[in-house]
Formats: structure tokens, C-alpha cells, sequence
């Protein structure tokens, strides 16, 4: 579907400035039950990615791990990758790939930007292969807040 290279570096310029709608890394730990989050669990044959999505305003942090069987290329080493995406499913932001892992289990931690008015609807979170080609995607929906 795509190469991910331009659009890496494209969000990383975005992230920079997204980051700022985002808490502190120890606001986040200290405010997370203010967040909604959303967990996923992607399989590919013998892979797969785990973890949680945490909805801010304008951006959307992913956690998780993901695992690679066999590290012989790049076509079986893993990444995550997601995309945030508005009401009508337009893409806003994405962002991953790193770490890759290959061969083994490795933790991620990383942080798409979503700046729109009321951040991502949607979240799309994908295991890719080495070459970040998404094999496997799972969409989830922005939790709906309760009313107070």
C-alpha cells in the first residue's frame, strides 16, 4: 500500500509539534486514568503485536510489544506501524516502525500525531514486515466518553 520512509520523516516533523498536545511522559503516568485507551491484539501466523492505544486531544500513544519468529530478512522481522484517521476515515497522522524485531520479542513506545479539533475518530494499528508493509491491521473506534 506504501513505503513509509517519506511519510516517517514527515511525521516525525509533525510529531515534534504534536508532542506539545500531548502530557509530559510523567503527566501521562500520573493522569493515565484521565485518558480512554483501547488495547489491541494483531496475529500474523506465528507473529504478532499487542499493546494499547492512549487518546489524547491531538495525537494517540501506542504501547505494546511485537514479536518476529525468525530473523533471517526483512520480510520476517516485525514493526508496528498505525495511522490515526478522522470521522470519514481520512488519514491525520502515522507514525512506528521502530524497533524492528527480528528473530525476537521487543517493546515499542511511540506517539502519532492526530492534530484536528478533537484528535483521531479511528486508529488503525498494523503489524508490518521489515520492509514496513502492513501485513495485518486492526481498526479501533475513539472510546465514547461518559457523560458526568
Amino acid at each position: 500500500m506504501k513505503t513509509h520512509l517519506a511519510a516517517a520523516l514527515g511525521s516525525v516533523v509533525l510529531t515534534a509539534g504534536t508532542l506539545l498536545g500531548a502530557p509530559a511522559a510523567g503527566a501521562q503516568t500520573a493522569t493515565a486514568t484521565a485518558y480512554p485507551t483501547s488495547p489491541f491484539n494483531i496475529e500474523f501466523g506465528a507473529t504478532w503485536t499487542r499493546g494499547t492505544v492512549t487518546w489524547y486531544n491531538r495525537s494517540v500513544r501506542v504501547v505494546g510489544q511485537h514479536r518476529s519468529a525468525v530473523g533471517d530478512s526483512p520480510v520476517t522481522c516485525r514493526t508496528t506501524w498505525a495511522y490515526t484517521l478522522q470521522a470519514d476515515r481520512a488519514v491525520i497522522g502515522m507514525g512506528g516502525g521502530s524497533p524492528i524485531a527480528c528473530g525476537t520479542i521487543k517493546p515499542y513506545d511511540f506517539v502519532v500525531p492526530a492534530d484536528k479539533p478533537g484528535g483521531a475518530a479511528y486508529v488503525r494499528v498494523c503489524l508490518d514486515d521489515g520492509n514496513l508493509k502492513d501485513l495485518a491491521c486492526q481498526l479501533i473506534a475513539r472510546p465514547r466518553q461518559l457523560a458526568s
